[in-house]
């Protein structure tokens, strides 16, 4: 099958689904499903403009309201997930995930479905070290801190993820992992983006969140988008247990403007015995949501996940094949992931703006039915009721006190010691506010007008065949020469659960060199990043966070 990935959307759907529909006439070809990594914007209506941070001279409706209001539909089966340019008030109705529109499926907070046998896993938002331990307090509207930290991964999500066991075909993350550059033509990379050269060289680009998640994953794709730059890489991870070295290929992708390499066309083998058609639900995932169900919260206290400390009564939370049977009856049999979009709101009328309408805030059937149906706390409705907290057996006391003493969350120490939130104050003479860099891209548009031209006219530029050309690996592992090949499924019962780490051995069906390879690793010195040595201060890269507003640098 033909799967099109795509990397920061901001709301372009028009231009997105024109470009693969100028390719499936060029190439003669049928794309079944295009993945967006991210800033997608689903904005519905003038008040979800309010509900993104972004400058207001620069929000814009867009085309996205076309698709939610069934003006028009899209023409292919698509998926994404959340980035830091997002109509959050609409994004969290959906935290366990849902259809924003007909044909438009968002992942939620974190999630795994399948499509045709493949199974899709994926995380929303960024990676802000200050905000990692809270729950997911924000509602709207939004006060300026909240319209920021809603997009803010949390470590609620990356625990849920990492109770996975079975193996992982496609993973999505909007930022990159961290260390995942050193896997490619990094030197490339550091002529497109001069400013990300010392980030680089001290491993501090990127989210340490979504590296953990890579180590412990392993999917054979991973795609992320937010710096704006195509890039590729092939990690061998180190083989665990008797099974053989897995590899994770990694592509990021640029926005969506003219000459700009926004979109992949990647083939995938197809699974045998597999659906026809649609979405369904993942048995292991769902059994997930709902062992951790529980540890949910929508508190702003610091909170750390149960791990095998003795601070928890239970830390494992993986789950066994009769869970997953469970969930399976509780869906009546029934895998496929219902088609019962509905709106929530009304859709932006052209014919009639309403410049000076309110965010609002609802509750999506999709999650109630979803929740009734597995037992589920709907969090977004938890928190809008101002019904307290969820999970507060479970929390840090230090959050606690730190807010009765009015210590900020930027002053907790990370538990990553890559974190560089603490670097914002740092001079860098390359930087670009945020205004300039929307700016930038508002020029770019009006200079490249062939953008909005029809496809036939020759107006999009791409190249003869989008095939990926081969990433640089550090190990050459075999079997990784050609980037489109999928390796075939192992998607078997994961072993019975162990009181052992929760990196077991996954079952695999990757084959590679077992020789010595360079892998990511992170320092046993809590707090202390042995690559930043010498006197050199740091700087943050020219906009560390692409549009991420000034508030956030400074927290």
């Amino acid at each position: 099958m033909k799967i099109a990935v795509e990397g920061c959307c901001h709301g372009e759907l028009d231009k997105i689904y024109e470009t693969i529909a100028y390719l499936e006439q060029k190439e003669g070809i049928k794309v079944d499903l295009l993945l967006c990594c991210g800033d997608f914007q689903a904005v519905r209506n003038e008040g979800d403009m309010k509900c993104m941070a972004i400058p207001p001279k620069y929000r814009s409706i867009q085309t996205f309201y076309k698709y939610y209001s069934g003006e028009k539909k899209a023409p292919v089966l698509t998926i994404f997930i959340g980035g830091n340019h997002e109509a959050s008030n609409h994004l969290q109705e959906l935290s366990y995930g849902g259809w924003v529109a007909p044909n438009i499926y968002y992942l939620g907070y974190a999630g795994v479905i399948r499509y045709k046998g493949i199974r899709i896993g994926g995380a929303s938002g960024i990676f802000k070290s200050y905000d990692f331990r809270k729950g997911h307090f924000e509602y709207p509207p939004y006060n300026p801190e909240s319209l920021r930290t809603v997009y803010h991964i949390r470590n609620i999500d990356v625990f849920k993820l990492k109770q996975i066991q079975m193996p992982m075909d496609i993973f999505m993350s909007h930022d990159w992992p961290q260390g995942i550059y050193h896997f490619g033509d990094t030197e490339t990379l550091l002529k497109k983006k001069k400013f990300l050269r010392q980030e680089v060289e001290f491993n501090t680009l990127g989210s340490p969140a979504a590296e953990e998640l890579l180590s412990h994953l392993q999917p054979n794709y991973w795609f992320s988008a937010h710096l704006h730059v195509k890039f590729a890489a092939v990690m061998q991870h180190p083989a665990k247990g008797n099974s053989p070295p897995r590899v994770t290929k990694f592509l990021s992708l640029d926005k969506c403007l003219p000459h700009r390499d926004f979109l992949q066309i990647l083939d995938i083998p197809d699974r045998p015995d597999s659906s026809e058609d649609g979405l369904e639900y993942d048995p292991e995932w769902l059994a997930i949501l709902k062992s951790t169900n529980s540890l949910q919260s929508t508190s702003r206290q610091l909170w750390n996940c149960p791990e095998n400390n003795g601070l928890h009564e239970k830390w494992d939370f993986r789950v066994s094949e009769d869970d997953m049977m469970q969930v399976v009856e509780d869906l009546g049999g029934k895998l496929s992931i219902p088609n019962n979009f509905s709106p929530t709101l009304p859709a932006y009328d052209p014919a009639n703006p309403q410049p000076h309408m309110s965010p609002s805030y609802n509750i999506n059937p999709q999650t109630t039915e979803l929740c009734a149906t597995l037992g589920l706390t709907d969090i977004y409705a938890l928190v809008g009721q101002g019904r307290g907290e969820l999970g507060q057996s479970f929390g840090d006391s230090r959050g606690e006190e730190d807010e009765a003493h009015g210590v900020e969350s930027g002053d907790e120490p990370s538990e990553y010691p890559t974190d560089t939130s603490a670097l914002s104050s740092s001079f860098n003479p390359d930087e670009i506010t945020l205004e300039d860099e929307w700016e930038e891209e508002v020029e770019e548009v009006k200079n490249l007008k062939d953008f909005t031209k029809p496809p036939a006219s020759g107006g999009i530029h791409t190249p003869n065949r989008l095939i990926l050309p081969e990433p640089k690996s550090l190990t050459s592992p075999s079997g990784t020469s050609d980037f489109m090949n999928m390796p075939p499924p192992s998607h078997s019962t994961p072993a019975p659960i162990h009181s052992q780490t929760q990196n077991e051995s996954l079952d695999d069906s990757n084959n590679g060199d077992t020789s010595a390879v360079r892998v990511l690793k992170r320092s046993s010195d809590e707090g202390v990043n042995p690559r930043r040595c010498g006197t050199t201060p740091l700087i943050k890269r020219r906009n560390q966070d692409i549009y991420t507003t000034v508030d956030d640098d400074e927290n």
